[in-house]
């Protein structure tokens, strides 16, 4: 579907408006913001870049860094919005997405010329070479892995947090997503797993991950943390949980049995 912006961009019912990863969301009723906020916005010439989905029906706005809170509005994390439960969590995050990839995708990288928005297709074409270049998205496996009624979590050793979450990590060239999740294991905890089934997806744009969350129970190996990026792997029952992450990701659905 094609991105409409500039001259043509129109106001439509869903409409989000980002600073960074934070929603604007109104303080009272939590609700999005409304058409005559988002003329102002662009009247003010506060937003560093918009679009509009018309088959979506979906308007987003980039504000610039440090813009002020609007009266009776409030900047939210979109993870928060995540973890609200609502129904166009997928279009908010199909939004930010494609404004981060709007930004970081200017110009083409064969020749150096500018790209322009696609007539037909979510896409950017560059008006010298004619490449077309289409929204990244970075596969990314997360797992939970069962031994039997107790799961593995790790603690990440770049995050000054307590929480503890299932081992996740990039695809990379040339292998599968099953290879992938024992390769993970075997990196970060130093284990081997068996059994390795697929459970459910989550769009993750922070930045741009597809997030595909995997099962595994354990087959060998004593957990080990690489002392990279994990500091602290420990065996935990549902009875008995550390910090978890928040609902609204993928990763809380899998600790909970959610899925």
């Amino acid at each position: 579907m094609p991105i409409i912006s500039g001259i043509a961009f129109s106001i439509l019912d869903n409409c989000y408006l980002f600073c960074g990863n934070m929603l604007l969301l109104h303080k009272t009723t939590g609700s999005l913001p409304d058409e005559q906020l988002i003329r102002q916005c662009l009247d003010y010439q506060l937003a560093s870049d918009w679009f509009c989905e018309p088959q979506r029906n979906y308007t987003a706005l980039m504000l610039k860094d440090n813009t002020p809170e609007p009266s009776g509005y409030c900047w939210t994390p979109l993870r928060a919005y995540f973890a609200g439960g609502k129904p166009d969590i997928p279009l908010a995050s199909r939004a930010l997405g494609l404004l981060r990839w709007r930004r970081s995708t200017r110009f083409c990288p064969s020749c150096g010329g500018a790209l322009q928005d696609a007539v037909e297709e979510t896409a950017r074409k560059c008006i010298v070479c004619g490449r077309t270049m289409f929204p990244a998205i970075e596969p990314a496996i997360i797992v939970l892995i069962s031994k039997g009624d107790t799961f593995l979590l790790a603690r990440h050793a770049n995050r000054d947090t307590t929480v503890y979450t299932c081992i996740a990590g990039f695809v990379e060239q040339g292998e599968t997503l099953e290879e992938c999740v024992a390769r993970e294991i075997r990196e970060e905890a130093g284990i081997e797993v068996k059994n390795i089934r697929y459970a459910e997806s989550q769009s993750w744009p922070f930045p741009d991950q597809l997030m595909l969350a995997f099962k595994a129970d354990w087959a060998s190996g004593i957990p080990t943390p690489d002392g990279k990026e994990i500091n602290d792997l420990q065996w935990f029952s549902r009875d008995n949980l550390p910090d978890i992450p928040p609902p609204g990701s993928v990763s809380n659905r899998l600790i909970t049995g959610g899925i």
